[in-house]
């Protein structure tokens, strides 16, 4: 009879795709004979089996364990296993479009004098370039060779939106609301770059045409009391979270929509299951069990861009307190196929204008005068080696040498 088991069992796991034997033992307990099935975790997982085994036509699916039922998973759950089932996040794997020649030795180097590594002073040219990065783990050892990891085009490629589709921040502003008036809408330019340059980018942009002061007196004081309509590090932390956080597998910007009454961020790629929807609607501290680009947020952390422990949310509450603002929002669904926080402006500045100086006829202007600038300060550091860097992207400046 364990023989005939033993049998049918091939026959059926013959059917698991891709294919998968479990080991098969005999064992002697208590006088029984016992088959023991071992089922260990595949390389190729993870497996479709059919609905019904004994159907002709037979319809694969996935399957995953919810509460004590086995049930097919929707949408957002499938691409979740599969990237789960794969352990190796997707910013630390190998990927085989990246080349070497894709790695800004530049823009690696200004990272490395940032946070004072002793790679700084090593030559980055030829092969010296690929023993640095090996030494950062940024390599994938492969029986053919190498590949360059993920994380190293995110953080050291020029344009990593060709690896990743849609890797950039578009900004939208409507000044009557988007509700109130969605014709009425100013697109500024699509923020590219690596990482850290789209998260600096961002913020000098929201700084320069957003962020402003007002200065007002209480009657029952005599200080004077300065509010901004959104304070400079709540919105720094939800930034960054969004480009930290998001799916680079989605094709999908980072959207930031600015109305007279807020500013919303959305990304793609929502908080995975790990974390409660309960934490969410409370839009409190979000400690999630994995992180989607782990690596990722170890670079941006060494550049104090993030602290990296779940502290973001609570940040950006804490910085609108500070400021007499109401409590930011985050809105997800079910699938947890996006993240959205919507930061309130302060009540004492609702009613001016959005842009500073009501800037609508000149930005376009303002930002060609600012990619002018840019491209001649990159001329002077890397043609003519006139200029060089101080300190970090977050708080340099530039300097003739």
């Amino acid at each position: 009879m364990i023989e005939q088991i033993e049998k049918d069992m091939v026959g059926y796991n013959n059917l698991i795709r891709p294919y998968y034997q479990p080991r098969l033992f005999i064992e002697e307990v208590d006088g029984k004979t016992i088959l023991v099935i071992k089922v260990t975790a595949g390389e190729r997982r993870p497996y479709k089996v059919p609905d019904r085994i004994t159907a002709k036509q037979k319809d694969f699916n996935y399957y995953i364990r919810y509460n004590s039922s086995s049930i097919v998973p929707k949408d957002e759950y499938e691409r979740e296993l599969i990237n789960l089932a794969n352990r190796t996040p997707f910013d630390d794997r190998g990927n085989d479009l990246i080349s070497l020649r894709d790695i800004s030795t530049t823009l690696l180097r200004d990272f490395l004098v940032e946070v004072g590594s002793d790679l700084a002073d090593q030559d980055l040219t030829g092969d010296n370039l690929k023993i640095v990065l090996d030494q950062m783990d940024l390599l994938e050892t492969t029986p053919e060779g190498f590949k360059v990891k993920n994380v190293a085009a995110m953080m050291f490629c020029e344009h990593p939106e060709k690896f990743f589709k849609m890797t950039q921040v578009e900004i939208v502003i409507f000044p009557k609301g988007r509700l109130q008036d969605p014709d009425n809408m100013i697109e500024v330019a699509p923020i590219r770059g690596c990482v850290p340059k789209m998260i600096r980018d961002t913020m000098n942009y929201l700084k320069t045409n957003i962020i402003q002061k007002t200065i007002h007196k209480p009657e029952d004081t005599e200080r004077s009391v300065v509010t901004y309509n959104y304070p400079y590090q709540a919105l720094e932390e939800a930034v960054v979270n969004s480009l930290y956080h998001r799916s680079y597998i989605e094709r999908e910007p980072v959207e930031i929509t600015i109305e007279p009454d807020k500013i919303s961020i959305l990304n793609f790629g929502g908080p995975n299951h790990t974390i409660s929807m309960q934490a969410i609607k409370e839009a409190r501290m979000l400690r999630s069990r994995r992180y989607t680009n782990h690596r990722l947020g170890e670079f941006l952390k060494e550049l104090d861009l993030t602290e990296g422990r779940a502290t973001g949310i609570p940040t950006i509450q804490q910085k609108l307190r500070e400021n007499g603002s109401p409590r930011a929002t985050i809105e997800t669904d079910e699938e947890r196929s996006f993240f959205l926080i919507d930061i309130p402006c302060n009540p004492d500045c609702l009613g001016g204008p959005i842009l500073k100086g009501d800037m609508k006829g000149d930005m376009k202007d303002d930002m060609k005068d600012d990619m002018k600038n840019f491209s001649e300060i990159r001329i002077l550091r890397d043609d003519f080696h006139v200029m060089k860097r101080v300190r970090g992207l977050k708080d340099g400046y530039w300097v003739i040498i």
